[in-house]
């Protein structure tokens, strides 16, 4: 297990009483580096949607909580969220409650020419994830290997 997993697992574990406590979910926890700062990114929701005094009240309480365990070594920003409305779906749990919802697929490698997809999410399995797409030629499944999958998120319209 990598330094970053390391830390999600152990923040994630953390984060699971400070949500229950303000009846929010923990929709993802992620370490990253960018540029040279590390950044401890929580995201959480609820039906209806999170708000700012809810990040704020999860922030302080997962803030004390850091402090007291003091296991991440670097010097880190941490940032509690809404994941937003064209979220990332990474997990098995993000894809399923993201069935027959519009997505936005992005390959590593081109598939018939492009890189960028938009359909409906149909079906997913461990090794795979499934779209109908729409185009003047009618309607059409594409199923696209996960280990081809740059990311998955929800698409939305403006």
């Amino acid at each position: 297990m990598s330094k970053r997993e390391k830390y999600e697992e152990k923040t994630e574990k953390l984060l699971i009483p400070i949500a229950e406590a303000n009846q929010v979910e923990i929709y993802d926890v992620e370490y990253v580096k960018e540029g040279s700062d590390f950044y401890l990114r929580c995201y959480i929701d609820k039906e209806g949607g999170v708000d700012i005094n809810d990040c704020e009240r999860v922030s302080r309480a997962l803030s004390d909580e850091l402090d007291r365990e003091d296991f991440i070594e670097d010097a880190y920003i941490l940032e509690v969220s809404s994941p937003g409305l064209g979220r990332t779906l990474k997990k098995d749990k993000h894809l399923s409650r993201s069935l027959m919802q519009e997505v936005e697929i992005r390959t590593y490698k081109p598939v018939n020419g492009s890189k960028e997809f938009t359909g409906m999410l149909k079906s997913f399995d461990e090794s795979t994830v499934t779209i109908e797409t729409v185009s003047a030629k009618g309607t059409e499944e594409m199923v696209f290997a996960r280990k081809d999958i740059a990311v998955i998120k929800l698409a939305f319209d403006f």
